[in-house]
């Protein structure tokens, strides 16, 4: 069986309406019936498309995503890393894109197939531009040949998600440059 043809119009009115809803009433109050009135769509159109609002949220935050996400790779692995990691740090720390982050995590918890499409659209794909930008980073002697990539990654993004998750301190970019200076001292040579 097929999936039904998109009205791009209309799923991206839907998507906007998703976000913009999500930040206005949070996530416990967004229900697929104010998101299709927001579009302008009957409710039928967003179930014809998506499971329900954590499954849209989700396409909305991979269209925000630019595709194959890449590093820069200015030379110098800790000067770049700081850059992601600020980065990602900021978006945490930033109310509406919290808010965003927390109701899909929120999804997640109950939803396992939305947690791998989660895993598989979302994080993956960002968390391999970190691998590759560490690989380079090997190369040029600036990160230990022989560490676990994935290990490293999870040292430099998992004690945001930690903070965050508990709000348990804030997410600044002094915070941010601790972690990376944190990461480099184990992964330099």
């Amino acid at each position: 069986m097929t999936a039904p043809r998109r009205n791009e119009r209309s799923r991206r009115a839907i998507l906007t309406a998703a976000l913009e809803l999500l930040t206005e009433t949070g996530y416990p109050d967004l229900t697929v019936e104010a998101i299709a009135a927001r579009a302008g769509v009957g409710k039928q159109t967003i179930y014809r498309w998506w499971r329900g609002k954590g499954a849209v949220i989700l396409e909305a935050m991979v269209d925000s995503v630019p595709p194959n996400a890449v590093l820069p790779d200015t030379g110098d692995l800790r000067a770049d890393l700081r850059t992601v990691i600020r980065a990602t740090v900021a978006e945490f720390a930033d109310p509406r894109l919290s808010a965003t982050t927390r109701a899909i995590t929120i999804e997640t918890l109950s939803d396992e197939a939305l947690a791998e499409q989660v895993r598989d659209q979302l994080l993956r794909p960002q968390l391999a531009a970190v691998k590759d930008r560490l690989r380079a980073g090997q190369a040029t002697g600036q990160a230990r040949d022989g560490i676990d990539l994935d290990l490293t990654v999870e040292l430099l993004f998992g004690p945001i998600y930690h903070r965050w998750l508990l709000r348990n301190g804030p997410l600044t970019e002094g915070y941010a440059d601790e972690l990376v200076d944190l990461a480099m001292t184990a992964i330099t040579p």
